[in-house]
């Protein structure tokens, strides 16, 4: 007598769930290879827009170096520029620096008149000390110079006096105006002159110009 066994056997069923493992590995390659691709996409993104960034970067750098390419001979330029301002302005000061101190000195000379110091502080030294202004009455008749020597902005001045006393006075104006300063008073003598026989100082100063 023949048997036919209708049910499934044991290899066929036991064959699904590896065939589940295998698709399910699959899977999960898959998917890992999609996630590296994604994110190699990423990564190559961001290098390229360094790669952007670094070439405005570089761009900027060279148009910065064009602009300074020149900038030792724009220094030498500006060096001689410098040179020949201060060389003029020396110059200017030369021509009307002395004019501006013989102006000045002949307002000291000059009767009723003085030295251009400022009026606040002739104000301030006439109440502190009156013996250090000048005196606005002082005939400056009584003095004359004979003699103005300027080098190096040094000046010696040498003249006669009828007295000690208006020398004193001609040096306080001189120390009063601000065109000069360091003002010395060098040994003089007492003697008569010769044509009126009358008696005389002679005197010399020292002193320093600003201008």
């Amino acid at each position: 007598m023949i048997r036919i066994n209708l049910l499934p056997s044991k290899r066929v069923s036991s064959s699904q769930p590896s065939q589940r493992w295998l698709l399910a590995v699959l899977a999960a390659l898959l998917l890992e290879i999609v996630g590296l691709f994604l994110f190699y996409q990423a990564k190559r993104e961001q290098l390229d827009e360094q790669n952007r960034t670094n070439a405005q970067l570089k761009s900027q750098i060279d148009d910065i170096n064009k602009l300074v390419a020149d900038h030792e001979e724009i220094k030498k330029a500006l060096a001689v520029l410098r040179a020949r301002e201060e060389a003029i302005a020396k110059l200017q000061a030369g021509r009307t620096g002395p004019t501006a101190v013989l102006l000045e000195l002949s307002q000291i000379l000059s009767a009723g008149k003085g030295p251009s110091a400022d009026p606040d502080k002739l104000a301030k030294l006439r109440k502190d000390n009156p013996l250090a202004v000048y005196n606005p009455s002082w005939d400056a008749r009584r003095l004359w110079l004979t003699s103005y020597l300027e080098g190096q902005r040094t000046v010696r001045i040498e003249g006669l006096a009828r007295d000690g006393n208006d020398v004193y006075e001609l040096a306080q104006r001189l120390k009063l105006s601000p065109y000069f300063y360091e003002v010395t008073l060098l040994p003089g003598k007492k003697d008569a002159d010769r044509a009126t026989k009358v008696d005389l100082v002679s005197f010399a100063l020292q002193l320093k110009v600003r201008y």
